[in-house]
């Protein structure tokens, strides 16, 4: 028989039970799959940590590089300066980016300027070159795959478990750091700081692969929707804006800024970096060390904080699909606020259960308003999201950098830090009266839409 034949049935091929029944043999069950959204989810938190390789470095390489180079620390803190600045400030241009190009296009390049700017440094002669390489390179590279990034992702390919995504997501930079910390000092230590540089180019190479393989740009490319999109929901994708994407990313601020609640967004998420990179992340240990706690110790302490902050993000995401963001973000600043209030009055010499207490709640706390404010941005300013969040992101390096340079001078004029635990508290306080006061409701004049060209058009309501 040839195999283009058609295959004949006959009763004596039939098993003994086709042939004693007469009732029809019911077809197999649908083998389920997994949705290719979990694979971008996935991947997007691999590229998230190889990206985190270098929030380490810093911190470990700065004194190797101080010894070796005989540079002062400011000049290699200004480096980091520089990326922190960037990271914040490319976030919004590389959603705008991402609209225009693709997430894959935009990450995989993402991923080889971290790599190169990690690498370049080995054979750096000039603290100039440190400052192109970590500052410059590695902060355009950083940025682009910051919060807006997330905020991308669970947009497209996530209608139900967005919250929870989103908390997992944000977490990959401080599991990251987690990671990347103690194999990057120990690198350092045993091998020198070249070494760990090339570990931290090497990481973020090895994601570019996974990145080409498996982040598609979205569910429309599969001929699928998003995962929980309602059932009947188009598979089409709105098209793609036209213009340059820095044009994008500017002209969404403009309308975005003409409304009140991305001020109300952009101030409280301020207030967020301010009371977490810029003020514990950065004077927490300084602040121990001026009450007699061993630096050491202090950093131990720090770090348990990221531990926790991962617990915190994630349960913070699976909270944001089930309770208004609203409420969330108003309980997290209170909290925070309080927490902060009762700070001075913990430190001491050694270490004890209230501290541990503080450092407990305070590492629950530390990004968890991540998901809730990227779903009040999706909620007010639709497709034009993750443009507008990264705006918002922006503002929290922003308030890093205040909360950084103020709770300094605050130390060099009184000797001590206590007041600048006390503004931190109120502002934290002033940024929960400010989330109650965020409206939900969509607001067309705040998201422009695209024409059939892709071009930016004004609202009904305009």
């Amino acid at each position: 028989m040839s195999p283009l034949d058609p295959v004949v049935t006959t009763e004596a091929t039939l098993p003994a039970t086709a042939r004693t029944s007469s009732s029809p043999v019911p077809p197999a069950p649908p083998r389920r799959r997994i949705h290719p959204a979990w694979w971008v989810a996935v991947v997007t938190f691999l590229t998230i940590i190889g990206a985190a390789g270098f929030r380490s470095t810093p911190g470990v390489l700065m004194t190797p590089l101080h010894e070796e180079f005989g540079w002062p620390m400011g000049v290699i803190g200004g480096a980091v300066s520089v990326n922190l600045v960037l990271f914040g400030l490319a976030a919004p241009f590389s959603a705008a980016l991402m609209e225009r190009l693709g997430i894959q296009r935009v990450v995989a390049t993402a991923l080889v300027l971290v790599s190169i700017g990690s690498l370049l440094p080995i054979w750096m002669t000039a603290s100039w070159q440190l400052v192109l390489c970590w500052g410059i390179v590695v902060g355009l590279g950083t940025g682009a795959m910051a919060m807006s990034l997330v905020a991308t992702v669970t947009g497209r390919w996530f209608v139900a478990r967005r919250g929870l995504v989103t908390g997992v997501l944000t977490a990959a930079g401080a599991t990251g750091q987690l990671i990347f910390l103690p194999v990057l000092a120990w690198l350092a230590e045993h091998h020198g700081w070249r070494s760990a540089a090339i570990a931290t180019s090497a990481a973020a190479l090895a994601v570019v692969p996974l990145v080409l393989w498996k982040l598609h740009d979205h569910p429309s490319v599969l001929g699928i929707t998003a995962y929980g999109a309602p059932e009947g929901t188009p598979v089409g994708r709105p098209p793609r804006p036209t213009g340059h994407p820095a044009r994008l990313a500017l002209t969404t601020l403009r309308h975005a800024s003409r409304t009140k609640v991305f001020w109300l967004l952009a101030g409280s998420f301020a207030v967020c970096g301010a009371s977490t990179n810029g003020l514990v992340g950065t004077h927490f240990i300084p602040a121990a060390h001026d009450h007699g706690m061993a630096t050491t110790t202090a950093a131990g302490l720090l770090a348990l904080v990221g531990v926790f902050d991962i617990v915190g993000t994630v349960f913070s995401g699976w909270l944001t699909d089930r309770v208004d963001p609203r409420i969330l973000l108003t309980a997290y600043y209170t909290l925070r606020g309080g927490s902060l209030f009762l700070l001075p009055s913990l430190f001491s010499d050694s270490m004890h259960v209230n501290m541990l207490a503080f450092i407990l709640f305070y590492g629950l706390d530390w990004v968890a308003t991540v998901p809730p404010t990227i779903a009040l941005c999706r909620s007010a300013f639709g497709e034009r999201a993750p443009i507008v969040f990264g705006w918002v992101f922006a503002s929290h390096q922003i308030g890093a950098a205040f909360a950084a340079l103020g709770a300094g001078l605050v130390r060099d004029q009184l000797g001590t830090y206590t007041l600048a635990w006390y503004v931190a508290g109120a502002l934290c306080l002033v940024a929960a009266v400010m989330c109650v006061s965020i409206t939900t409701a969509r607001l067309s004049d705040a998201s422009p839409r695209r024409t059939e060209s892709g071009a930016e058009a004004s609202s009904a309501a305009q």
